[in-house]
């Protein structure tokens, strides 16, 4: 079982969700926001969920107020938001840290593995990390990166 496969994370319902449920599948996992300029984002990968999911790609959102409090909702709004205005159905976790001494384990490994401009550290709302079938961390997409870019790269990921 390769690392990523290790962590769990909470959902918004508070489920304890362990990343062994995604084995097997292509994993992009996305540190979100909802008062972004980038979080239109949000439709795109939606798109990427339903395009590929059949595929094998599931798409992990991590909500994060690190960036300008930009995502200074509770759990319920948070949820509310991605559905109504952008009908995610991929799965959204509770809010996380993503950098600092507080940073879910989930990033702290990302950030280790595929580190950035900003070195092990995350620049902004949007950063993006894709992750093989075997868990093994693939490639980093920098926040303003849409979501239609990745395309190429999962495609690659899942064998297309």
């Amino acid at each position: 079982m390769n690392a990523f496969h290790r962590f769990s994370a909470k959902s918004l319902q508070d489920e304890e969700i362990p990343m062994q449920r995604y084995a097997g599948k292509v994993v992009l996992v996305v540190n979100t926001a909802s008062k972004c300029g980038l979080t239109p984002q949000y439709e795109g990968l939606q798109k990427l969920h339903e395009k590929y999911a059949d595929k094998g790609l599931v798409v992990l959102g991590f909500p994060c107020n690190q960036f300008g409090a930009q995502e200074p909702g509770k759990k319920e709004e948070i949820g509310a938001f991605c559905e109504k205005n952008y009908g995610v159905t991929f799965p959204v976790f509770a809010k996380v840290d993503v950098n600092g001494a507080g940073a879910h384990p989930i990033f702290r490994y990302l950030l280790d593995q595929l580190p950035g401009v900003l070195g092990k550290a995350v620049k902004w709302n949007f950063t993006k990390f894709l992750i093989g079938r075997d868990g093994a961390p693939l490639n980093r997409f920098a926040p303003v990166t849409k979501p239609e870019k990745l395309e190429r790269a999962i495609c690659e990921a899942l064998g297309e």
